[in-house]
């Protein structure tokens, strides 16, 4: 499992590398050289912190400061095996909004998640929100979740749906999580 960490490292871009800006949402590049902070190290993505802005940094471009890249393996079920719901829950779990320290499942960002059998594999059917209607990072995180679920084994393929009713409320969190960010 990738730790989970909130740091202050200062960091130096070794090569160019896309970044996406927080929170618009917007891609971007962060040039060679430039300097920077990692703010938080979270589901194996990173925020950092460069000229005042921030920007998240994909784990497959992690080698640009200095961190080890991810690289994804995914693998495949012996016939007759279907997902494992826990290992898709998991999965959900080591994504991040690059502005909160807490996973997107203990934020209450789940709605629901369903399976369904296909001769080539399970489909899975995420239907999740936002702690903002305006964020701009909504279709980033739930592209992270398409990827990181499609990487259990046995997934087929997923759909990830934004929904905005009900609206996200903090009462939505579990308990931990309100704990982690000092709301109790």
């Amino acid at each position: 499992m990738i730790n989970s960490r909130n740091t202050e490292e200062v960091i130096t871009f070794s090569r160019d590398c896309t970044a996406t800006m927080i929170p618009s949402g917007t891609k971007g590049k962060v040039i060679k050289g430039e300097h920077g902070i990692i703010t938080q190290s979270l589901g194996g993505s990173y925020t950092v912190a460069v000229n005042g802005n921030l920007y998240r940094i994909e784990g497959k471009d992690a080698d640009a400061i200095g961190k080890e890249t991810v690289k994804k393996v995914k693998e495949k079920l012996p016939d007759g095996k279907i997902v494992d719901e826990k290992a898709v829950w998991d999965a959900m779990r080591s994504c991040y909004d690059p502005e909160i320290p807490v996973n997107i499942v203990d934020l209450g960002l789940i709605y629901s998640c369903e399976f369904s059998e296909t001769k080539e594999g399970t489909l899975v059917e995420v239907s999740m929100t936002l702690t903002a209607p305006g964020c701009g990072m909504g279709p980033v995180i739930a592209q992270e979740v398409e990827q990181k679920v499609k990487g259990v084994p046995g997934v087929w393929d997923v759909m990830v749906l934004l929904v905005w009713d009900p609206p996200w409320g903090q009462d939505m969190m579990t308990e931990a999580a309100r704990l982690q960010l000092g709301l109790m």
